[in-house]
C-alpha cells in the first residue's frame, strides 16, 4: 500500500510540475527521492492550508476522470455561467471526448458577447481531432491577426487544415511559422516531411539537421519526452545520406 501512495504522489508532482511549469530539476527530486522528493515539492510548490482540499480533488480526478466531468456538470447545473461552461468542455477535452468538448464550447461562445481567443483556440484544436479541417479553418481565421495566434499550435493546426482541403501554398507559410529554434520538435517534424513530401528535400533537410543539432543539447527530461521525435529525425536524416 505504501508503494502505491508513494507512486500516486510522484505522478501528482510531475503533473503538477508540467502543469504550472515549473523547473525539471523537480523530476530528479520526485523520482531519486520518492517520499523526501515529494514532501519537500508538495510543502515548498503546492501546499497550504486553503489548498489542501484543492489537491485531494486533483489527485482523484487524475485517478478516475470521469468523477471531474460529473462533479463540473453539477456545477454547471448549480450555476450556468460561462466558465463553468468553459471548464466543463475543457475536461472533456482532456479525456478526449471532442464531440461534447465542441457542444459546450459553442454553447459558451453563444452567451459570451466578446470573441474569446481561449475558446477558438480549444475549438481549432477539438475540430483538427474529429477532421473537420473546414471549421478549423473558420475558427482559425477568426483570430489570425491576434498576436497570441502567431507562432502557436493553433496556426500549426490551421496550417495542416489548410493542406488538407487542397490549400498546400497557404499551408506552408503557416507551417513554416512554427519553425522555431528549440521549441515545436514534434510540429516541426511534421513540417520537415511537409517539405519533403513537396520534393522540397533541401529544406526538409535543412529543418531536420536543425532539430538533430537542437537535440544534442536537450536537457534530459526533454530528451526522454522527445525521444521518438528525435529518433524518427535520425532515421530520416540516414536515410537522405
Amino acid at each position: 500500500m505504501h508503494y502505491y501512495l508513494i507512486l500516486l504522489l510522484q505522478g501528482y508532482c510531475i503533473y503538477h510540475m508540467y502543469k504550472n511549469r515549473n523547473p525539471y530539476y523537480w523530476v530528479f527530486l520526485i523520482m531519486f527521492l520518492p517520499g523526501i522528493g515529494c514532501a519537500i515539492y508538495l510543502i515548498t510548490q503546492v501546499y497550504n492550508k486553503r489548498d489542501a482540499e484543492k489537491i485531494t480533488t486533483e489527485i482523484t480526478h487524475i485517478i478516475n476522470p470521469t468523477k471531474k466531468i460529473n462533479d463540473l456538470e453539477k456545477q454547471l447545473q448549480f450555476s450556468e455561467s460561462y466558465q463553468n461552461r468553459v471548464n466543463l468542455a475543457d475536461a472533456y477535452l482532456e479525456i478526449k471526448d471532442y464531440n461534447n468538448a465542441i457542444s459546450h464550447y459553442l454553447e459558451a461562445l453563444e452567451g459570451n458577447q466578446q470573441n474569446d481567443l481561449y475558446v477558438f483556440k480549444k475549438l481549432i484544436e477539438c475540430y483538427f481531432n474529429v477532421e473537420d479541417f473546414e471549421k478549423v479553418v473558420l475558427y482559425a481565421e477568426k483570430i489570425i491577426d491576434h498576436s497570441e495566434f502567431k507562432k502557436s499550435r493553433s496556426q500549426f493546426l490551421y496550417g495542416l487544415a489548410l493542406e488538407r482541403i487542397g490549400k498546400v501554398d497557404e499551408a506552408e507559410t503557416n507551417l513554416k511559422a512554427i519553425d522555431v529554434r528549440y521549441s515545436f520538435y514534434n510540429e516541426r517534424l511534421v513540417y520537415a516531411k511537409f517539405l519533403l513530401s513537396r520534393n522540397k528535400t533541401k529544406a526538409g533537410k535543412e529543418v531536420l539537421e536543425e532539430i538533430y543539432a537542437e537535440s544534442q543539447h536537450m536537457t534530459k527530461p526533454n530528451k526522454r519526452l522527445f525521444k521518438s521525435t528525435t529518433l524518427e529525425v535520425e532515421k530520416l536524416l540516414k536515410e537522405m545520406n
